[in-house]
């Protein structure tokens, strides 16, 4: 499976993509880079830039699934609103290029990829490229964390954790028709349905 990774951004989005064959196969990497859009240009410009590259690099490599990192809100709304718009476009390009979407927390990223939610960024960095057996560090970090992106889909996506990584986490999903926040009838807990999950895995490895 080629997978795309994305570290949504405006000044730099970073992406990589990488083949992973299946369980028990060590991921591979294929390519991988930045984005980068000068401040000096109109917003309308970098977002259109954005997309222009990426729908590129979709068309160069045909990724059977893009894994988009989710964004983390800081105490600057207005960079947030601006990131905001950048990944939007970024979920389009995928989306017109029919490549199917996953999106993961960093807190999922990091976990997947380290073992560790809390894990910090040099962390992250060091681990992808021990994982993608690179001679040295992707550049920039940005790059680094769409190629973490990238294998957190290769470790879950093929597994039944899927179910539980893959929940619409994004304010976007949560809103509904009434425009208030919705949980889609869903009761069960994030905790419960990974411990439900686990146990499932659990009893089919005993199964075989």
């Amino acid at each position: 499976m080629i997978i795309l990774g994305v570290d949504p951004g405006i000044a730099i989005v970073g992406w990589g993509v990488i083949d992973y064959g299946g369980i028990g196969t060590k991921p591979k990497p294929i390519d991988f880079g930045a984005i980068t859009t000068p401040s000096t240009m109109k917003t309308e410009d970098r977002l259109f830039e954005v997309h222009r590259e990426l729908t590129a690099v979709i068309e160069r490599y045909r990724p059977e699934a893009a894994a988009v990192e989710e964004l983390f809100f800081n105490t600057n709304q207005k960079t947030g609103i601006i990131v905001a718009e950048a990944r939007g476009v970024i979920l389009l390009a995928c989306r017109a290029n029919n490549v199917p979407i996953f999106e993961y927390t960093p807190l999922q990223i990091k976990q997947s990829v380290v073992g560790y939610g809390r894990a910090d960024k040099h962390q992250v960095i060091e681990m992808t490229t021990m994982f993608l057996g690179l001679a040295k560090p992707p550049k920039p970090d940005d790059t680094a964390d769409a190629l973490a992106a990238a294998i957190c889909h290769a470790h879950t996506g093929s597994s039944r954790l899927a179910d539980f990584y893959n929940q619409p986490t994004s304010m976007a999903g949560k809103i509904g028709m009434s425009g208030k926040g919705s949980r889609g009838g869903r009761e069960t807990t994030g905790a419960a349905r990974l411990q439900a999950i686990l146990k499932a895995e659990k009893q089919n490895k005993n199964k075989r």
